[in-house]
C-alpha cells in the first residue's frame, strides 16, 4: 500500500499561534520548538499507516517556505518533498495516481471557522473562499487535488473545527484531534504524549478503510470564488486572464476541471497579494 501525507504546521499539537510556528525567523520565538511538534505529529501518522500496512510513505511538507519536517527525526524509511518548485499541485505536490490513500496532518479550519485556531485559506488575504458556491479551505484543496488522481483522503488530524471540517466533506474519513479551539489564537490543548496515540490510531483506522472511502471529485465546470479582505487585493486578482470581477472584494474564475482551477486559485490569492503595494 502507497501513502501520500500531505502535513501543515498550524493544526499539530500544542500550537495556538503564528508567532510561534510562522517561519524560521526571531519574530517566531518556538519555531524550532514547533518544527519538532509537527514532525512528532507526522511521525505518529507514518507509525500508524505502516500498522495498517503501508509499505512507501511519501510526505508532502506543506507549510510556508516547505521546509520545516525535521527529515533526520522522520521514521527511517520515508520520503519528503522539500521546498518550492514549478510544479502545480500545492500542498500536495508528489502525489499521483499510484497512491492507495492521502492523510492530511496538521491542517486547519477554512477562513472564517468560528474556533478554529489560526483559521485561514492559504493566505491571510481570503476572507471567504468558496467551490462550486460551497464554503472551502486547504482541506477541499488537498481533498480534490487526491481525488483528481482518484486517491481517497482517509485521516485528517487537526483541532476540533478543522476536523469538523473533514467530516463534513469527506464521508467516513478518521480524525484526530489534537485541540480544541477557545478561539483564534487560544485552544485547549492535548498532551502530546496522549496526541501521538491519537493520530497513529486514526491514521491505522483510515488507512484500513480505504476501500470504504471514495475520492473526493466535485463535478466540473468548477467555479473557483475567492473574496479578498481589501479591494485593492481584488483590485489585481481581477487583472489575470479569465477572472472576473464580482463586487468590490470578490473575484471568480470558471474552470473546465480541477488541475485548472486549482493553479488558479494560487495564482489569483498570490496575485492579490501585490494590491497593497498599490497605496505605497
Amino acid at each position: 500500500m502507497r501513502v501520500f501525507v500531505s502535513v501543515d504546521i498550524e493544526g499539530v499539537s500544542g500550537i495556538v499561534a503564528w508567532s510561534q510556528c510562522g517561519g524560521p525567523n526571531a519574530s517566531h520565538y518556538d519555531y524550532q520548538w514547533a518544527r519538532a511538534r509537527m514532525t512528532a505529529d507526522t511521525n505518529a501518522a507514518i507509525r500508524g499507516a505502516r500498522a495498517a500496512g503501508a509499505t512507501d510513505i511519501v510526505l508532502r511538507d506543506s507549510h510556508g517556505n516547505s521546509k520545516n519536517l525535521l527529515i533526520d527525526q522522520l521514521e527511517p524509511g520515508v520520503r519528503l518533498v522539500s521546498g518550492h518548485g514549478s510544479r502545480t499541485d500545492g500542498m500536495m505536490i508528489g502525489i499521483d495516481e499510484t497512491f492507495d490513500a492521502a492523510m492530511l496532518v496538521g491542517y486547519h479550519a477554512m477562513a472564517g471557522t468560528l474556533n478554529g485556531i489560526m483559521e485561514h485559506t492559504i493566505s491571510g488575504r481570503v476572507h471567504r473562499m468558496r467551490i462550486n458556491g460551497m464554503p472551502a479551505g486547504e482541506i477541499a484543496l488537498s481533498s480534490g487535488t487526491a481525488g483528481h488522481y482518484g486517491v481517497p483522503i482517509v485521516c485528517v488530524t487537526s483541532d476540533r473545527a478543522g476536523c469538523d471540517e473533514a467530516a463534513g466533506l469527506l464521508p467516513g474519513v478518521a480524525t484526530a484531534v489534537v485541540k480544541e479551539g477557545l478561539g483564534r489564537f487560544s485552544g485547549l490543548l492535548t498532551h502530546p504524549e496522549e496526541t501521538s496515540p491519537l493520530i497513529e490510531a486514526a491514521a491505522k483506522r483510515g488507512c484500513e478503510s480505504r476501500a470504504e472511502l471514495a475520492p473526493w471529485r466535485p463535478q466540473p465546470p468548477l467555479t473557483i470564488a475567492l473574496e479578498f479582505h481589501q479591494a485593492e487585493e481584488a483590485d489585481w486578482a481581477a487583472r489575470l486572464v479569465g477572472v472576473n470581477r464580482v463586487d468590490a472584494y470578490t473575484v471568480e474564475y470558471v474552470a473546465k476541471d480541477w488541475p485548472e482551477m486549482h493553479t488558479a486559485t494560487w495564482s489569483i490569492i498570490f496575485s492579490g497579494g501585490i494590491g497593497p503595494n498599490a497605496n505605497q
